[in-house]
């Protein structure tokens, strides 16, 4: 459905084909991948295959670039099938619009190729253990002594640190927060993995630890002291708007999974789709997902026509799409029942997936203090 905005034709087309790849590649493994808590390497080569992990990489770069909405759609639909691959695509694309935007022409030349081949995953480690919505307050330095600065400091949560060859790192210089792209193999970066983690079990989170890592100061992404203002806030736009995309993806998969579940379940000798509280929960369902898809297309929309307003409607798009997606699979889960809960159910990897949709990104709180600021402006 495109939520009753017109998509083109050649939207609509590539819609069915994203949603085909992830039918076959992603829908049938995504349990194994949760309970694994890996993603398989070969994955990133799939997307890679079809182009998708140059979307936010410009042609002349050997990128696939895909419209705004298109590109949402892409991230629909793997969000469908499971939201720790979204993630990869997420942090991948965060870290290839930044160096498309704000790398020099050698870094550009040096790495968006291999980029957008697959031949290199790129991961962004901004959070560390005490800086997280507030990016202002990271902490980790990087002093330049020669041709080549040198980082310490802690960066933690880092999606799919575990497997990502080249990190987009943000540190403290003297000219102020600055964005350097470190290779995983840079002598003094030690990876540690973290298991356990509530949702997006299999995006492979890490935490980075810089133990003077010194890095060539030609891996400066942008001006330095420009890392957080402009490197760093592009970046987060491109990763909320493809988060708010992935819980429309959540939303439809909570809404297919249900319809089917309460048609074929018997109880107290009918179907529970016919019992009046649980069609309350699935129009819900149906009304959310259509919402929150509308969203995410006005969102699309003003980014592709550079629309200032796009910041604010991506913003907006994430903050309903993720409260959505959580009250959708909590509502998905109700209607599974006991079924709902087993470690093999989609229905209960959702719910976990979800909650941390409402976290990453933007947190909701950070987002109706953005939003409401946000109309304040407008009055």
């Amino acid at each position: 459905m495109d939520g009753g905005m017109e998509l083109t034709q050649a939207q609509r087309q590539a819609r069915d084909a994203f949603m085909a790849f992830v039918r076959e590649r992603i829908v049938p493994h995504a349990e194994e991948w949760d309970q694994a808590e890996r993603l398989p390497r070969e994955l990133a080569g799939d997307l890679a295959a079809q182009g998708w992990l140059g979307a936010a990489i410009s042609a002349e770069h050997g990128g696939t670039p895909l419209d705004a909405v298109t590109f949402g759609l892409l991230n629909e639909a793997i969000g469908y099938g499971c939201s720790s691959a979204r993630s990869l695509l997420t942090v991948h694309s965060m870290v290839s619009a930044a160096v498309n935007r704000w790398g020099s022409r050698e870094l550009k030349a040096g790495w968006l190729p291999r980029l957008a081949s697959g031949e290199v995953v790129g991961a962004f480690a901004l959070t560390e253990p005490h800086a997280g919505s507030d990016a202002s307050m990271i902490s980790s330095t990087a002093t330049r002594k020669g041709q080549v600065y040198v980082l310490n400091g802690v960066k933690r949560w880092i999606t799919y640190g575990r497997a990502a060859d080249v990190f987009l790192v943000f540190a403290r210089c003297e000219e102020g927060p600055t964005a350097f792209l470190v290779e995983r193999d840079s002598p003094g970066l030690e990876v540690t993995p973290i298991h356990g983690v509530l949702g997006t079990r299999a995006s492979m989170t890490a935490q980075l630890d810089f133990r003077d890592c010194a890095v060539p100061a030609a891996n400066v992404v942008g001006r330095p002291g420009f890392g957080l203002s402009a490197v760093c806030s592009g970046a987060l736009e491109t990763g909320r708007y493809t988060v708010a995309w992935g819980c429309v993806g959540i939303l439809q998969a909570c809404l297919d999974d249900s319809l089917a579940y309460a048609a074929g379940r018997e109880q107290f000798g009918r179907r529970i789709a016919d019992h009046q509280l649980v069609r309350r929960m699935l129009a819900d369902l149906a009304t959310e997902s259509v919402a929150a898809r509308l969203l995410c297309l006005r969102a699309g929309l003003l980014r592709q026509e550079g629309d200032p307003e796009s910041v604010a409607a991506t913003w907006m798009a994430k903050y309903y799409a993720s409260r959505a997606a959580f009250r959708a699979a909590s509502d998905t889960v109700q209607i599974h029942g006991a079924n709902g809960c087993a470690a093999e159910s989609r229905a209960q990897r959702m719910l976990r997936d979800a909650k941390i949709m409402e976290i990453i990104e933007g947190s909701t709180e950070i987002q109706q203090s953005m939003i409401a600021e946000a109309a304040y402006r407008s009055r």
